[in-house]
């Protein structure tokens, strides 16, 4: 599958691609649906790739850590120590805010063409897409 126009193997702009990866996340993951839909068909274009793999590796954080922090909140109430499971909601406002903000930048980052990595995750991101 040879890429010699610039364009992703869906036909889009490489940049358009990148974005899509994220901001389909923020409607229902259909960004994830379109990640592996780009790993699975673009193997040539370097942008598209790092995107869908960093937007993959971010959702799976995102569930990894919600998960974990609403296992938390059941254990305080299961044992009755209402204060603290109180005290973890401001927490989960929090990383829930915060992976709205990552998922914004990195998209906004998508679109302007650049292979920006995020911290732990887009060192990993960047070696899978090549």
């Amino acid at each position: 599958m040879e890429n010699t126009d610039g364009k992703t193997a869906l036909g889009l702009d490489p940049n358009v691609g990148a974005l899509i990866c994220y901001v389909g996340n923020l409607v229902c993951s259909l960004g994830l649906i379109y990640s592996i839909i780009v790993l699975v068909t673009d193997k040539t274009n370097k942008l598209p790739r790092f995107h869908a793999f960093q937007s993959i590796l971010l959702s799976v954080v995102g569930v990894v850590v919600g998960i974990g922090l609403q296992v938390i909140g059941g254990i305080f109430a299961a044992l009755d120590i209402g204060i603290l499971s109180l005290l973890l909601l401001p927490i989960m406002l929090i990383f829930a805010l915060g992976m709205l903000a990552a998922f914004i930048f990195a998209a906004i980052k998508a679109f302007q063409g650049e292979i920006f990595k995020l911290p732990v995750i887009g060192n990993m991101a960047d070696q899978w897409s090549d």
